[in-house]
């Protein structure tokens, strides 16, 4: 029962996993927030000011491995699904989980240079776990049927982080067709841990027979994990000091990192727009509250004695378990270091061939693809994604539409090829009424009359003001 419950709280965090792609967002100017992801972004509005803590929310959730449903699709057979779903699942497959929250987000046009500039802070988490295949086999189903079996220990490979972000950028049309943006980053890390590059084997073996049948062996174990302001955040006596204490870390109170993103948004012509970017060039330096656990060593164990042997001269019983853990210890030593570590930020790539069509007639009202000297009511194109994780790059492709229904509503939808699915569809709604904008996006909406057969579904939504809009 506990290697079941523990397999499916794993499956349940893949449910609720997170990644970061937002292919509705990226280039769909009449949102503040496309900002975010693209530094230069055209903004068609004089100034703008995010509701706080409503300015945008964005959860993700995704498997690359099983769904749900393919687990609890019906109460019989669990535990063979359960089985299939081990063995069915590799190693290159994860659960991952990000989360945003805006506090704050501002903008506003330099009439006389033309640049916009915005600001604000946000809360993010961030968790990565990719499947341990020969951990979770050996979980399950033991060692027996799997004498002289290798298990990889290099598997287990983990990141989490939570941090608050503090940014201010800047975006300006340089000539005709050009146009860049930055933006600059100051981190303050409330949390993080990592546990990747591990090495090292667990193998049974029949023995001798001096002392066992069986022998159980570790070999070339190389485990590291790092841990920054978990101690900090474990050592609060109370709820609220918890509180204080997550809140203290993310106000500049924690470990503190800097980063960029980069942006471009170049017109081939009248019709064709290429928009490309950087996002979180840079790291976070743990130097406080900083604890790293390294494992290094070979071990072998003869079976387990259910004995507790006297030692002589009449001196007291040792109990056996703790001698073979201090074994173990001395062998396989565990040293505890306190010195500081660099953490790169999870990198992301972003790209966009857009076509915009549709001229709108005499008298209409348009902010169209938000460019000067092009006003088309509708827009195709397709996306390119890219996220730096630690055993590879993960990417994702998407074809989108994009459309002006009225003066003040427009929507984009997008089709996603991704390591989740290849039928993702996905769909944004934005509305200006009066200075007020409202935002809506989801994703995966084909799977929405049963979410438990989805490998992802994501939300993100938020309200704005914009104020003296072109």
């Amino acid at each position: 029962m506990c290697k079941r419950s523990l397999f499916i709280l794993l499956l349940l965090i893949g449910a609720v996993g997170i990644s970061q792609n937002k292919p509705i967002l990226f280039g769909y100017e009449d949102i503040p927030q496309s900002l975010m992801v693209n530094p230069a972004a055209d903004m068609p509005q004089g100034m703008h000011i995010g509701i706080p803590f409503a300015s945008h929310l964005y959860v993700h959730g995704g498997s690359s491995g099983a769904s749900v449903y393919d687990i609890f699709k019906d109460e019989a057979g669990i535990n063979q699904r359960v089985t299939q779903a081990i063995f069915d699942l590799k190693p290159s497959d994860f659960f991952a989980a990000n989360q945003q929250l805006e506090f704050i987000n501002f903008g506003w046009k330099q009439k006389q240079s033309g640049i916009y500039f915005s600001g604000g802070i946000y809360q993010e988490l961030d968790v990565m776990v990719y499947f341990p295949k020969d951990l979770a086999i050996l979980a399950w189903e033991g060692n027996r049927n799997y004498i002289g079996k290798a298990f990889d220990l290099g598997e287990l490979s983990v990141t989490g982080e939570a941090l608050t972000v503090f940014h201010f950028g800047a975006s300006k049309k340089v000539s005709k067709n050009l146009r860049l943006g930055a933006r600059a980053k100051i981190y303050s890390s409330i949390a993080h841990f990592s546990s990747t590059g591990n090495k090292g084997t667990f193998t049974t073996v029949i023995g001798d027979g001096t002392v066992n049948i069986y022998e159980h062996l570790i070999s070339n174990a190389d485990i590291e994990v790092r841990t920054s302001g978990i101690q900090a955040l474990s050592d609060a006596e109370s709820g609220s000091a918890t509180v204080n204490q997550f809140v203290k870390r993310g106000m500049l109170g924690g470990n503190l990192g800097l980063g960029v993103d980069l942006g471009m948004s170049y017109d081939f012509d009248k019709h064709w727009t290429l928009d490309a970017s950087i996002l979180d060039l840079g790291a976070v330096f743990h130097t406080g509250d900083v604890e790293r656990y390294e494992s290094k060593g070979d071990f072998v164990l003869n079976g387990v004695e259910f004995v507790f042997p006297a030692l002589s001269d009449g001196q007291e019983t040792v109990d056996y378990y703790t001698g073979l853990t201090d074994q173990f210890n001395m062998e396989v030593p565990r040293d505890t270091i306190t010195t500081g570590y660099v953490q790169f930020r999870p990198t992301k790539l972003n790209g966009s061939l857009t076509y915009g069509f549709g001229e709108f007639g005499e008298g209409e009202d348009c902010n169209c693809l938000n460019k000067e000297d092009a006003r088309w009511r509708e827009g195709v194109g397709a996306h390119f994604y890219s996220i730096m994780r630690p055993k590879r790059p993960q990417f994702a492709f998407s074809v989108f539409y994009y459309r002006k229904l009225t003066s003040f509503l427009s929507a984009k939808v997008a089709y996603t090829w991704d390591e989740y699915s290849a039928t993702n569809l996905g769909m944004g709604i934005n509305a200006d009424l009066g200075w007020v904008n409202f935002y809506l996006m989801t994703d995966n909406i084909l799977r929405y009359g049963n979410l438990a057969k989805a490998k992802n579904v994501s939300l993100q939504l938020g309200l704005n003001l914009k104020i003296n809009k072109q």
